[in-house]
């Protein structure tokens, strides 16, 4: 028999996507709020991998991830997803109810990295309250992160994945600092 342990804390992100670049520096303010202070920007990229968001945001879309300093449980990721929805509701577009900012929180450990989702697919796990979760990349020594055949196209990109290999950086520092 296995025995029970706590996870380590694992390092929360939040990937941003709009076509108003003036609403990254607001909802930051609003998540560091939340979750405290914010270590990692990311610049800010262009959108282009899928149209999916364009009819509710419109074109010219743009990305931007940030990561927080603190870690977190990860037992915490499906509600953290569900008061990021609570933020995207605060700025929908004036008398509807389209979204002009996109919030895809998540966590990475030193083994993947971890996409909270309202939509449920063969590959995702309820975690409750209509949150699923997913592996959407995997860690492997030598090589870094890399996709699994579900990854969405722009998680799948060498921008990306530099991105999320320099937080597995940062993310492995802050282990070391702490043990």
């Amino acid at each position: 028999m296995g025995k029970v342990r706590q996870p380590v804390g694992v390092k929360l992100f939040t990937g941003l996507i709009s076509g108003e670049a003036n609403l990254f520096d607001e909802t930051e303010k609003r998540l560091s709020q939340k979750f405290g202070p914010v270590d990692f920007k990311s610049p800010i990229l262009f959108f282009q991998h899928t149209h999916y968001y364009e009819s509710e945001m419109g074109p010219n879309l743009k990305r931007k991830f940030i990561s927080f300093q603190g870690l977190i449980d990860p037992a915490e990721i499906g509600e953290i997803k569900l008061f990021t929805n609570q933020l995207e509701q605060d700025f929908l577009h004036s008398d509807t109810d389209d979204r002009r900012i996109n919030l895809d929180p998540g966590y990475l450990t030193l083994s993947k990295l971890v996409l909270a989702s309202t939509k449920d697919y063969q590959h995702r796990i309820y975690l409750g309250r209509g949150i699923y979760a997913e592996v959407t990349l995997r860690y492997k020594k030598g090589k870094g992160f890399e996709p699994w055949e579900w990854t969405y196209p722009d998680y799948r990109t060498r921008e990306y994945l530099e991105i999320f290999n320099h937080l597995r950086k940062i993310y492995q520092n802050q282990l070391k600092t702490k043990g």
